[in-house]
This record gives structure tokens, sequence and C-alpha cells, in this order.
């Protein structure tokens, strides 16, 4: 049986991570001058209080690949087949560099293979990426078939989120500071999503909070399509910024709509959290295209 392994941006729940058997690769990022990620861990709570209340602004940074390596070759030494999902490419570097670290491993290491594929992915819909690949492994399926499997469906896996506060978006540079400002003045709510070269996209505005949560929920209905309907007992990812009342909120809105009962709700992590600030809500599920 073939070892998977993801990046921390997947934002799966430990428990999650520890119940598979998934290796996960944590990605640094920077609060309040205090470096965090593989050495280091701050609370997710003590993340989001730290930015809503007291103004703190994070950075992160992307895998190079010497740590990609280092982080591989912690595996194979047990594990001479390894399936790694990377962070969306059109987000990070990262997939690229685990890409090289596989490479000059394989050259070192004859007898073990590895397999990295871009989950074209962000959060939990990289985590979504996740999730298949740990269904299909244990139905006994090859780390080939596997790997064909997602790298054919890569853009069946579709995400839609909204944020609480624009000027997050701003500092990553999605939307203008004009933009911000008006929109925060206005109560305007973004709806962005993860195109098909893996990059975030504004595709659409609203005014007010439960209308935004409603909106993704009206997308899913948009772009599950039959899809969905041929696999109702698919999981839906629910990720939020420290809104946990939010993100029930859309499950409830996505049950009494569509009948759907099985979902997986967990909190987005510190490096995906840095861009997309507290009170993001995001809904991640197999659909028809992105």
């Amino acid at each position: 049986m073939f070892k998977i392994t993801t990046d921390s941006t997947a934002d799966l729940p430990l428990e999650y991570l520890q119940e598979h058997n998934i290796g996960c690769l944590p990605i640094s990022y920077i609060l309040d001058g205090v470096t965090y990620g593989k050495d280091k861990e701050l609370d997710w709570k003590d993340f989001y209080y730290m930015m809503r209340h007291e103004g703190k602004m994070p950075t992160t940074s992307q895998i190079n690949p010497a740590e990609a390596k280092e982080y591989l070759e912690e595996y194979i030494r047990t594990d001479k087949e390894i399936l790694h999902l990377a962070f969306s490419s059109g987000l990070s570097g990262t997939y690229n560099n685990m890409r090289i670290a596989a490479e000059e491993i394989m050259e070192e290491h004859p007898d073990c293979r590895i397999v990295v594929i871009d989950s074209l992915g962000a959060s939990m819909g990289e985590g979504l990426f996740v999730h298949k690949a740990v269904k299909m492994r244990d139905a006994g399926k090859s780390l080939d078939e596997t790997a064909q499997w997602l790298s054919g469906h890569v853009q069946n896996f579709t995400h839609v989120f909204t944020v609480d506060d624009l000027f997050h978006l701003y500092r990553g540079g999605r939307v203008s500071r004009t933009a911000a400002v008006i929109g925060t003045l206005a109560s305007i709510k973004p709806k962005l999503h993860v195109d098909q070269e893996g990059h975030l996209i504004v595709i659409g505005k609203v005014r007010g909070r439960k209308k935004s949560l409603n909106a993704l929920v009206d997308y899913m209905e948009e772009k599950m399509g039959s899809y969905f309907q041929e696999n109702r007992e698919d999981c839906v990812f629910i990720s939020h910024g420290d809104a946990l009342e939010d993100a029930e909120y859309v499950r409830d809105q996505i049950r009494e709509r569509f009948g759907i009962q099985n979902f997986l709700i967990s909190h987005i992590g510190p490096t995906i959290g840095a861009h997309s600030g507290p009170g993001t809500i995001a809904l991640f599920f197999m659909g028809e295209s992105r």
C-alpha cells in the first residue's frame, strides 16, 4: 500500500491525518515576528484572535526544494511508494519544488517511486483531493490507478468561498485598495473560486453576510450537476476562519436543499488564513466543472 502525503494548506484535521496515516508537510508562516511551522506551532484560535483583535498581519513562504527533499526523505525509509498531493501551482511554487525534490530522490534511490500531483486546489479543496486518494487507496487501488484518476478528475474539484474582510484580499493583491475601502463601507462580500489553472478569482459579490453564505450554496447548485447526482454518498467539505456557526449554517442549507448528509467541517489553517482572514467560509464539492 502506497503512502499519501500532502501539505498543511490542505487544512485537514489532525485526527483525519492520523486516522488515515497521511503525512503532512508544514508550510511556515510569520506572525508578530515569530516563525511558526515544523518546529513551533500556534493554536489556530490564538492565530485568529491575534488577527481579529490585535491587528497582527501574518506572512507566508513557500517550501524550497531542500526542505521538500528533507521532508520526503523521512518517508522513503519505510515507504517506497509515495503519492504527494500538492498545494495549487497557481497560488504557490511549492508544487514545483516538491516535484524537483521527488526527481532528485528517485535518482539517488532507484528503489523508490514518488508521484507528485498538482491539486490545483487550496484549503479543504486540496483536502478533498486527498480524501478521494485515501478512498481509492483503501479500496485497494494502486498508486498509478489513483494518480491517473485524480489527474483526470482534477477539474471536478469545485471551490467557492467568501471572506468577511476585503482588506486581506487587498494585501494579497486580489482586489484594489479602493475596492476594499468601498466594499467594506457598503458591506460588500465577494464570492471567489479557484479556477481551472488553480488561481484565486473573484466571480461575484453580494451585499451582506447572510446573502454571501447563501450565494455559496447557490453556486453549488449551479456547478454540481449530474456528477453529484450520480455520487450521492460523496462528502462535502466546509472550512472556516474561526466562524463555525456560519459554516454550520452553510451545511444546514445544503442538507435542506439537496438532501446531502456527508460533511467534514474544519477550520482554515494559518497558512491559508493569513491571506483569507478571519470569518472566511469556503465550500468544496465534486461538480461537473469548476
